[in-house]
């Protein structure tokens, strides 16, 4: 099975360090890494860090976008670029010796919705009958949710298995495309329900209302606390492993890499919850959004625990 990630709102992620961050004041920062991102990058980086293969397709505005394509190449990704007018955004996250990230994420290029029927065209091209395509991330200016709406649609009608982990999306929107697989976190599963959602009983409540709308795999992660599956055949949650977390962010992303590379070799849904978990922990103990190591992946893998029922 082959997996498919589109990043059509990337950005290159700066990461600085300071002793405290002061609203108001000037703040004296350190930078400390430059890397590409988008979330769909980042889950093909961290299937590629695995030995997991992915087709990572990034829309690209053309002011900046030779230095992303080098990034891109750095991290030996297999890609496919699309051009834009306009700059890449970025995204500048600092961190602060208490621990504590703050990002500060602009907007990058505009696109015209043309740009979908140009890079379903290129998936045509190909057998999709087989294969899970995720859109993660914001959508670009200039491209309305209606528009991805039915480009996904156009993708699911040749075969194709979406995955939806985007802010852009209500959960109207989401119920409208009846994707394969969500992601959602403590703070967007609470915005879905309209109210908050912090036990994993809560959120197997949420997760079983959202399979009724059509989607047939819902996972949502609540940090320390575990995540939940939930399908249209069962309930299943997951225990995380106890540990330090040097960096947060991008653990979403690899979370979703994990799943999808089980789910890819044919893995019963259950351990593809727990290589979710394990990924996703793993990319905590990475600084910024690296990948998760195949190291840790494998130390923390067997201190998953997994339950069926809810």
């Amino acid at each position: 099975m082959k997996i498919i990630t589109l990043t059509l709102s990337p950005a290159f992620d700066l990461h600085c360090t300071a002793d405290e961050l002061q609203l108001g004041r000037e703040n004296l920062a350190h930078i400390c890494r430059r890397e590409v991102g988008g979330k769909g990058v980042n889950i093909s980086r961290a299937l590629k860090t695995n030995e997991k293969d992915s087709l990572c397709i990034v829309l690209l505005g053309d002011a900046n976008g030779e230095e992303f394509k080098k990034g891109l190449e750095r991290d030996s990704l297999n890609f496919k670029v699309f051009n834009v007018s306009g700059r890449i955004r970025e995204n500048i996250t600092i961190h602060t010796k208490g621990g504590e990230e703050t990002r500060i994420s602009f907007e990058g290029a505009s696109a015209e919705p043309s740009v979908l029927d140009t890079i379903a065209a290129e998936l045509e091209r190909t057998e999709l009958s087989d294969t899970l395509i995720t859109f993660t991330g914001r959508a670009p200016e200039g491209i309305s949710i209606e528009h991805i709406k039915a480009f996904l649609k156009r993708l699911q009608e040749l075969g194709a298995r979406v995955i939806i982990d985007s802010r852009s999306f209500s959960l109207s929107d989401i119920a409208d495309c009846t994707p394969y697989l969500i992601k959602p976190n403590e703070e967007e599963i609470s915005t879905y329900m309209g109210r908050d959602i912090s036990t994993l009983a809560e959120a197997v409540e949420a997760g079983r209302t959202i399979c009724k709308m059509g989607v047939e795999n819902v996972m949502i992660t609540l940090g320390g606390k575990g995540a939940v599956l939930v399908t249209c055949d069962g309930v299943w949650t997951a225990t995380p492993p106890r540990l330090t977390p040097l960096s947060t962010i991008g653990a979403g992303d690899s979370t979703i890499a994990g799943f999808l590379s089980a789910i890819a070799e044919g893995q019963d849904i259950s351990l593809a919850l727990r290589r979710a978990v394990a990924y996703g922990s793993a990319a905590c103990l990475t600084e910024g959004t690296q990948p998760p190591r195949q190291e840790d992946i494998e130390n923390l893998i067997s201190q998953v625990e997994i339950k069926a029922g809810g």
